[in-house]
């Protein structure tokens, strides 16, 4: 019998009449020219009026043509309850349900059809639905198919997971995957249940093929696998039987580069002396070097700073060896501030101040010193390059308002809640209101209660169980919060906080910057990206093993620890060691924690912040794995722009202010720069993104200082002595702080 599955011509189905040839929605389209029949697979499946009265190989797939042509003659008297066309084949097993329709009918309609057992079908009223629990979370998730968000909604495009709690897929996607994968490897996405999850896919009308995986299908897929690239591409090979000659365990034994495995290379040809050393081609080494990745700024992180936790951080305190310089032994002078003229908006020239005036910023002599200063430059203008890249990403922000009502007392939970609402977008403008009654907060402005909850927020996620280490941390594996998908939260949640407005995290490591900018794959631990201080001892006694025995013996008490992390391996020389201390590196600081730190990526890429980040790495890492910035005078005094009137010169405001700073940072005040900076903005450290609107300062005829944290603007009383500005500065910004704290 001669079929084809496409026609010039495209005859239409004879059970439903539709002439479309869609394998994934209507099943294999066959045309059967001597019999002049062309029909759906699934049509024929579904149809109430048939069974296979045949062998597989008789008629259509175990289908008789006869019996094919009664059920056409049947169906062609009823009519469709959706199209109202003749020829509907299938009808609803409910009982006392008499209706009729065409398969691809009841496609459109989301009918129910069971591919099991008697193939029954349901209609649209009778249709088997899954129960969905009043005190599940109602936000969208991310389908763990296609990664695109899903609501947690009873619809007919929705399907959830009968064995994992908090797993929702796309219908279409489960169908495609469950057409793919076939009836021996179609199974839960996350847990790999099997039994269970098909029972309830097949219930909720998803065909599972009895077939094997497409992939196990494909006549030779896996060929390239099996074949080892053996050639030496050493420029002056050494041996004299040619470059493919290859004599395992020997000098002329192949070695391949570790990060391709395209290029190889004799072990004496590169005078290695075992197997078991790492070799890169010169490929692999030019990219690493031009790119300026992962091992070229470990290297420097390291000559830069060396930390007793194995952390780099270019905003500590200066080392206890050079001792604080006194405000009576300052050399430096502080800048004069960005002054623009009322008048004409113009910016006005640099303030010269008299020689008793100039102000001192404390620097060390030494030049180490001056190496830290030199530093916390180059830190300054990564954060520069970061602020304008956020400022970028700011732009999509639009003005519709998403609220989002934040208990501070269990800043986790309802800032989860807010976050998985349903109208919550990343794209809204986000507006905080703080409903703890016996302690509420008096905020004067949305952007004020929008930095504290962002602040709280990552404070919360600093010391969560999402993460590990001591101040420079590492993912955790919290397989709870696997399962509640808290990891993509928490990256989208350090995401939307970065773009609106929030301050930095500052709390990353090294090695988890690096696994999400440049991969897991590129990255090599080392021993100070062990969290866990029992496993960090346990690999330090393998790796400082000084004999074989000695490390066979260590070998054997860590039997249970080595087969946990899959690194059990027979041991006949001392140097196995090293291998087997970097494979226990690997899993316990990368593999081990791979799905949290892939959910954890798709959630940093919200708003597009992770595409920047893997784009300017250099740039980002200086607000993920760095502390902000103490503040300072010189801090302050370059934020805010001075307005002024063409009399202010004369009456020394912007010398006081330039002097009050300088007293403050030297702590000759009762207030500190962090409540200036609160005063006026209502944030005690400068976020990122930096303000918006930035901060200004105006001097006018007031009594006392005012901060507008509205406008950031902070307007200053204009006084004839610097004592009398001083002392209205103290008194109002410690009574303003004093009466907010209360």
């Amino acid at each position: 019998m001669s079929e084809s599955n496409f026609d010039i011509q495209s005859p239409p189905c004879v059970l439903c009449g539709w002439a479309d040839n869609c394998p994934e929605k209507y099943g294999e389209k066959k045309t059967y020219v001597e019999h002049n029949l062309t029909v759906h697979y699934y049509c024929l499946l579904m149809s109430s009026g048939i069974w296979q009265r045949g062998e597989e190989d008789e008629g259509v797939d175990g289908f008789l043509i006869t019996d094919i042509r009664k059920e056409v003659n049947r169906a062609a008297k009823l009519k469709c309850n959706i199209c109202k066309k003749k020829g509907a084949s299938i009808g609803c097993v409910a009982p006392k349900c008499k209706r009729s329709y065409h398969f691809p009918c009841g496609l459109r309609k989301e009918c129910i059809f069971q591919f099991m057992e008697d193939f029954r079908s349901y209609c649209w009223e009778h249709k088997p639905v899954q129960i969905f629990l009043d005190k599940e979370s109602r936000g969208p998730s991310q389908c763990t198919i296609c990664l695109d968000l899903v609501e947690h909604l009873p619809l007919y495009s929705v399907l959830k997971s009968p064995c994992c709690k908090n797993a929702w897929f796309h219908r279409e996607c489960l169908q495609y995957q469950a057409l793919s994968a076939g009836i021996f490897f179609f199974r839960c996405t996350v847990c790999n249940n099997k039994d269970k999850f098909q029972e309830e896919m097949l219930r909720m009308g998803i065909h599972i093929p009895e077939k094997d995986a497409s992939w196990e299908l494909e006549e030779n897929a896996y060929q390239d696998l099996l074949q080892c690239y053996q050639h030496c591409d050493i420029r002056r090979c050494l041996c004299k039987e040619g470059r493919d000659y290859n004599e395992p365990d020997s000098k002329w034994e192949i070695k391949r580069c570790q990060s391709c495995g395209s290029r190889g290379t004799h072990l004496a040809c590169s005078s290695m002396k075992s197997w078991e050393q790492n070799w890169e081609c010169v490929e692999c080494r030019s990219i690493f070097a031009k790119s300026g990745k992962y091992s070229k700024q470990k290297k420097r992180s390291l000559a830069t700073s060396e930390k007793t936790d194995g952390t780099t951080c270019l905003l500590e305190e200066p080392s206890p060896k050079y001792p604080r310089q006194s405000p009576g032994s300052q050399h430096s002078f502080l800048q004069s501030p960005k002054i623009i003229c009322q008048n004409n908006l113009s910016p006005c020239s640099r303030l010269e101040l008299p020689p008793s005036n100039r102000m001192t910023m404390s620097l060390s002599p030494l030049t180490s010193n001056r190496n830290w200063s030199l530093r916390k430059k180059q830190l300054r203008t990564q954060r520069r390059e970061a602020s304008s890249i956020l400022k970028e990403l700011k732009q999509q922000i639009n003005t519709k308002t998403t609220r989002l009502n934040i208990n501070t007392e269990n800043i986790w939970n309802t800032a989860l809640k807010g976050f998985r609402q349903r109208n919550f977008r990343p794209t809204n403008t986000i507006e905080v209101k703080f409903t703890n009654c016996k302690n509420k907060l008096k905020t004067d402005t949305s952007t004020e209660s929008k930095h504290l909850f962002f602040q709280l927020l990552m404070g919360h996620l600093q010391n969560s169980s999402l993460f590990e280490g001591s101040s420079a941390k590492n993912l955790s594996l919290d397989l709870q919060a696997l399962k509640e998908n808290l990891y993509f939260e928490a990256g989208k949640m350090i995401a939307v906080s970065l773009v609106h407005g929030g301050p930095s995290p500052g709390f990353f490591s090294k090695i988890l910057f690096n696994c999400l900018v440049y991969g897991p794959e590129n990255v090599k631990p080392n021993l100070d990206d062990v969290a866990d201080i029992d496993v960090a001892q346990t690999i330090k006694k393998i790796k400082y093993s000084s004999s074989l025995s000695s490390l066979q013996s260590t070998i054997h008490e860590c039997y249970d620890f080595l087969a946990d992390a899959g690194c059990l391996r027979p041991i006949t020389d001392l140097c196995d060691k090293n291998m087997l201390v970097n494979d226990l590196l690997t899993y316990h600081v990368i593999k081990r924690i791979i799905s949290p730190l892939e959910s954890f990526r798709q959630g940093l890429k919200t708003l597009g912040v992770l595409e920047k980040m893997e784009m300017h790495p250099v740039a980002f890492s200086s607000i993920f794995c760095h502390k902000p910035e103490r503040l300072s005078a010189e801090t302050l005094c370059d934020l805010f722009t001075i307005h002024c009137s063409s009399g202010v010169k004369e009456v020394g405001g912007a010398d006081f202010w330039m002097g009050y700073l300088q007293d403050v940072e030297s702590g000759e005040s009762v207030v500190t720069l962090e409540d200036i900076l609160y005063f006026v903005t209502g944030s005690f450290s400068i976020p990122p993104i930096g303000f918006d609107p930035e901060p200004t300062i105006k001097f006018l005829h007031v009594g006392y200082p005012i901060g507008n944290r509205l406008l950031n603007c902070l307007e200053l009383p204009i006084t004839k002595t610097y004592e009398s500005f001083k002392n209205k500065m103290e008194l109002t910004i410690r009574n303003t702080l004093r009466v907010e704290r209360e």
